[in-house]
């Protein structure tokens, strides 16, 4: 499996993740889910905001690679997040319905990807302005990375909370060789 085909797994895979980290987070109440539970991000509900604005903020920088990829035109029309911890939608129902949206974009957006894209060092700054340049297909896994680490947190908060989100394994995407 070559970089260009780990993405759109690990593109899947995020979806997938975001689909039952939200439906699990959805059997609790609105309080359970608000609830300051000691996490870097206080609650269940901040760290699925978190989520959500760190990755709006790395598909900004992706968005200035010169192959100016087509999916990422509806980021570029919106406003950089400028606060890691913002609360964008202080409700789950809105914040799932961006998340889904964004997670469409990722998955369409991450077929587009070329291998000499990802061979591409990209220029960038990070929130507190100093500039970086990195490969590009680095970033790109650090960018998968990151929604993996932190949705195991959200993952460890709600099983706290008393829901099972269920398997959580990348094996679970993943095709066995001979095809079963």
């Amino acid at each position: 499996m070559n970089l260009r085909e780990h993405a759109v797994l690990m593109a899947a895979y995020n979806r997938w993740m975001n689909d039952k980290v939200y439906a699990a987070a959805a059997q609790l109440p609105h309080e359970a889910i608000a609830a300051d539970r000691g996490a870097f991000f206080g609650s269940i509900l901040g760290t699925l905001n978190h989520l959500l604005v760190a990755d709006q903020v790395w598909l900004h920088r992706f968005a200035a690679h010169p192959s100016r990829f087509a999916a990422l035109d509806p980021i570029r029309l919106r406003p950089r997040p400028l606060d890691i911890a913002a609360i964008v939608h202080d409700r789950l129902p809105p914040l799932r319905a961006e998340r889904e949206a964004l997670d469409v974009l990722i998955e369409t957006w991450a077929v587009q990807l070329s291998e000499s894209d990802l061979d591409h060092a990209l220029d960038y700054a990070n929130m507190k302005g100093v500039p970086s340049r990195r490969r590009f297909g680095s970033l790109l896994m650090h960018f998968f990375n990151h929604q993996t680490h932190h949705r195991g947190q959200a993952t460890t908060l709600l099983t706290q909370a008393g829901v099972d989100v269920g398997a959580t394994d990348l094996l679970g995407l993943i095709v066995n060789v001979d095809g079963d």
